[in-house]
């Protein structure tokens, strides 16, 4: 089989033109001074510099030091034009009124398939697409100077229980997060949709809970790098960046997949001919090259198809290929954590709250 061209910008311009004269029109409006400057809001590392710097002047950066920060300064700020790169688990606190159709059908058009749900913000297939994914990933296990654990890694999710690892492990803070690992230490073989016993999941949960030195992804990254913890479950994002500098350094993802984060952008504030055009041509630019090495060197991984993404990855190291895009079988495994009900959400509370009980 011929091997898939590089994704090159030209490549995705010809791409793009099948899909209608939608984006042509956003690409040249996007060219066009005329009415008031757009803000796009971001956090501060979770948005690529290269990129950032790249946006055109009819848009302004704002950077925010964190999610919260960014959530609360649209909350006291009225809904100018502006767009909004977060995460899928911090959006899922906007009210979906509020945000404004992406009317990029070309440029979604080049996505996967698996971008489809997170476009929609998880609102079914007859939604109107309303967040542009641009970049996404699975958890991993990140060990440090643990080749015995690597060694082990048929055993999944089940492997941070490990007794060395008492007291030596970095898990993230949220409780939904640690809620799913638990779901599939459980049930390994259930694509991560398991039905366990509730008893025996609030066990597990609260099991992996008092396994940890710390539940703080960002910060507690510092614990393993310093010696005092083995082993930080990370996002991929995360760890790229870090293997590529620590030598010390390993990580794998467990076979039976991970719960998937997503980085999307979205968009508020009036439409019509006084609000900034979609930065159609910035968005494109940021799944080809060369921004598009610029991108996967942070961690960051457009949700490209396999047959785009393959020959770029193929110039990284192969340690790090299956972590910036999981093999088929195992993105197969791999779910989202789409946004829950009042009573799915008053149902984990109870969980968690019996957990941390014991």
């Amino acid at each position: 089989m011929a091997q898939a061209p590089l994704l090159s910008r030209r490549h995705l311009l010809q791409l793009a033109s099948q899909g209608g004269s939608v984006l042509a029109a956003g690409a040249l409006a996007g060219c066009s001074r005329g009415g008031d400057a757009g803000r796009l809001l971001s956090v501060r590392g979770q948005l690529p510099s290269a990129w950032l710097k790249a946006l055109p002047s009819t848009w302004r950066s704002q950077v925010l030091e964190s999610s919260a920060e960014l959530l609360e300064q649209l909350r006291v700020t009225s809904p100018a034009s502006r767009l909004i790169s977060l995460g899928d688990g911090w959006l899922q606190q906007l009210p979906p009124a509020d945000l404004q159709p992406i009317h990029a059908p070309a440029l979604l058009k080049l996505l996967d398939p698996i971008a489809q749900a997170p476009s929609r913000l998880f609102a079914g297939a007859e939604a109107a697409a309303k967040a542009f994914p641009w970049a996404f990933g699975t958890w991993v296990i990140l060990l440090r100077n643990r080749p015995d654990l690597l060694r082990r890694q048929s055993e999944g999710w089940a492997l941070v229980l490990d007794p060395s690892l008492y007291k030596r492990l970095v898990l993230p803070a949220s409780p939904r997060l640690l809620i799913a690992l638990a779901q599939r230490q459980l049930s390994p073989t259930s694509a991560g949709v398991p039905s366990p016993d509730h008893a025996e999941l609030v066990d597990q949960v609260r099991r992996l809970h008092r396994q940890a030195l710390s539940l703080d992804e960002s910060q507690g990254i510092n614990f393993l790098l310093a010696g005092d913890a083995d082993a930080a479950v990370v996002t991929s994002q995360r760890a790229v960046p870090l293997l590529q500098r620590d030598p010390r350094l390993t990580a794998f993802l467990p076979s039976t997949g991970s719960p998937l984060w997503w980085q999307l952008l979205v968009r508020q504030g009036p439409t019509g001919p006084t609000a900034s055009p979609l930065p159609l041509e910035w968005l494109r630019d940021g799944l080809s090259l060369p921004l598009l090495d610029r991108l996967l060197a942070a961690g960051w991984v457009p949700p490209l198809p396999a047959a785009q993404l393959t020959p770029a990855l193929k110039r990284w190291p192969a340690r790090l290929r299956p972590l910036l895009l999981p093999p088929p079988a195992v993105l197969e495994r791999c779910t989202n954590l789409e946004p829950l009900s009042a009573a799915e959400r008053q149902g984990l509370q109870q969980l968690w709250d019996q957990a941390m009980a014991g």
